[in-house]
């Protein structure tokens, strides 16, 4: 079982969303493919294995990073191993994650990262007082207290970023944003990296690709010919190569597994 809500208003120009799931039975085994966001999360399992990633489907070779994980922002799918167990998460907004974390994003871009590299005894401090409390609701609120009282040391995302960010939101070209806020194409770029992660056409490329699962998990009934049409991809051959380079799937591939949730695609049983 998972639950999931907006967070507190303090936390919402910093955290997307909070979750706590509760995994048995068949759905907590085997692997699953989670596709890009270009978002940060951040992850605890409270009870069962530690987070366990594998480098493609079959890999018998695996990498566990541990108990406390955080999830760098991505432009390409990864491999999770399911198991049972409690754990909790956030997903951060685009350029939050570096300032609670403090260290630039793309110094976790691509990759998964133990939160003790970062905090040290704070992090397994923090994952035990979340371990200790039963009820899901209180756990939230638990895990937001804490990230509240951190926020005193947190300033606000660069305000160009956060206009860059606007703007791509509403499918503005990276050049025109670049015009607008009046930096060199160099300076902005090393900034959106050191916020965000990744570069910004890249980071565009993933956050169209993340609207597609979206729209396709509201509009079932639709093709994804035509809901990326309408997220403005020229072309199907176009959808399919981006599609296929970002998530190491074809399109048909993904409708076919019929994903519970957009970004996390179930494929191997234990």
């Amino acid at each position: 079982m998972k639950i999931s809500r907006d967070v507190a208003p303090p936390l919402r120009p910093f955290i997307r969303k909070v979750w706590v799931l509760d995994a048995d039975g068949a759905e907590s085994t085997g692997r699953e493919r989670v596709l890009p966001t270009g978002l940060m999360h951040l992850a605890f399992r409270l009870s069962g294995a530690p987070f366990t990633f594998f480098p493609d489907p079959a890999a018998a070779r695996c990498e566990t990073v541990g108990l406390d994980v955080i999830g760098g922002p991505r432009s390409s799918s990864y491999v999770k191993q399911l198991s049972p167990g409690r754990s909790i998460g956030m997903q951060f907004e685009a350029g939050a994650a570096s300032l609670v974390f403090g260290v630039p994003a793309h110094e976790l871009a691509e990759r998964h990262t133990s939160l003790a590299d970062l905090w040290g005894a704070e992090a397994s401090e923090l994952r035990e007082r979340l371990a200790s409390i039963e009820d899901p609701r209180a756990l939230i609120e638990a895990l937001e207290r804490f990230l509240l009282a951190r926020l005193p040391r947190v300033h606000g995302v660069d305000p160009a970023i956060a206009f860059a960010l606007d703007r791509f939101r509403r499918s503005v070209p990276v050049s025109q944003v670049v015009d607008q806020i009046g930096w060199s194409h160099r300076r902005f770029i090393q900034r959106f990296r050191e916020t965000v992660g990744m570069t910004p056409k890249r980071f565009c490329r993933v956050r169209r690709l993340a609207h597609v699962l979206r729209l396709a998990e509201r509009k079932p009934a639709a093709s994804l010919a035509e809901l990326a049409l309408d997220a403005g991809y020229s072309d199907q051959p176009h959808f399919n190569r981006e599609f296929r380079e970002l998530t190491d799937m074809a399109p048909g591939e993904y409708r076919a597994a019929a994903p519970a949730a957009p970004h996390h695609v179930k494929f191997v049983q234990d």
